[in-house]
């Protein structure tokens, strides 16, 4: 008889909480089985499954697009059309077509997580993207590796005109935005500290130049 685990053993085994187990059920992303009893409990084929321990060939293959803005949407069908191409011609039959509207600096993007979700479940034999930046702006390379170890090849078109060079202007200009807000944070505390290691209250002192005669 094959083992099985509670979701409090099997959550613990795969590193996800009960509620992130019970949401996987509900999705339909990791389906529990029942007991006669009603009770939910997971097979260690499901869990060699979930380790990426077991054969890929049977697994998905999810084509995946991104642009950055709700306006780039005719730049989103050229790009579905460009990977439909690509896929026809190299006989690539493909079971999932996921797409996202939003950055690639942005990691809470609904179609990404989707698909990070059943890589890490095993479930995904290759994903096809018209360029790397379309799945991830920085970090391509740990993504990479995150979908080898899960039995995943990322097939990657290289095509220059699915990257266009305002989005990575965008994303640099909010890069900077980022860490201009927080380069100012950082001098305002290191003031408060300052002041602090000096006895002064930067409130009083600037209450003070307030009040300073304008020609004292």
């Amino acid at each position: 008889m094959e083992h099985t685990y509670l979701p409090k053993q099997f959550g613990k085994l795969i590193g996800k909480s009960v509620n992130t187990l019970q949401k996987w059920d509900r999705k339909g992303i990791l389906p529990a089985f029942r007991s006669p009893t009603n009770r939910r409990y997971y097979t260690h084929e499901q869990y060699l499954q979930y380790r990426g321990l077991i054969s890929s060939e049977q697994g998905l293959t999810i084509a995946y697009a991104r642009v950055s803005s709700p306006g780039q949407k005719k730049d989103l069908a050229i790009q579905k059309e460009a990977l439909r191409a690509y896929c026809q011609q190299q006989r690539i039959n493909v079971d999932q077509w996921v797409e996202d509207i939003g950055s690639a600096l942005n990691y809470k993007r609904k179609g990404f997580n989707q698909v990070i979700e059943q890589i890490e479940l095993g479930l995904v034999k290759r994903v096809v993207i018209g360029y790397q930046d379309r799945f991830v702006r920085f970090g391509y390379d740990w993504f990479e590796h995150f979908c080898e170890r899960h039995g995943t090849q990322i097939t990657v078109i290289n095509g220059e005109t699915l990257s266009p060079e305002e989005e990575l202007v965008r994303d640099l200009l909010a890069i900077v935005t980022v860490f201009s807000a927080r380069l100012h944070g950082l001098r305002s505390h290191k003031n408060l500290i300052r002041a602090a290691a000096l006895g002064k209250d930067i409130t009083d002192d600037q209450g003070a130049q307030d009040q300073t005669p304008p020609y004292a």
